[in-house]
């Protein structure tokens, strides 16, 4: 499963790469949601994990372009501080699969990514 992590955090990027190394996934990541955008265009991820504050093209944005563009063919799972309840329901009206608040437990996100698996 080819997998695309999009967060603005360095640190945060890493944590999740290396929390699935042992996987058989195939990881990259990008650092905003435009950045995200092309390395989608490219390489189709079958599951994006991305955060909702992000400079340039905000994760909701995102979220929304893949929908037009790939419909159910890529899964999202929102990672992110923003646990307001407006937006956790927002996020779930445009079509995202699973919802995590940060800070996450790396085996809490890996459980989650396995109801994926292809």
């Amino acid at each position: 499963m080819k997998i695309l992590v999009i967060d603005d955090s360095d640190v945060i990027r890493k944590l999740i790469k290396h929390s699935l190394k042992d996987s058989s996934y195939t990881i990259t990541v990008a650092t905003d949601g435009s950045d995200a955008i092309e390395k989608i265009k490219n390489e189709t991820p079958n599951l994006v994990i991305t955060d909702l504050m992000m400079p340039h093209v905000s994760g909701l944005e995102l979220v929304t372009w893949i929908k037009e563009n790939y419909d159910d063919q890529i899964k999202i799972i929102v990672l992110t501080a923003l646990g307001e309840e407006d937006v956790v329901l927002e996020a779930f009206s445009l079509g995202i699969d699973d919802f995590i608040t940060k800070p996450f437990d790396p085996k809490d996100l890996s459980l989650r990514i396995k109801r994926f698996e292809m």
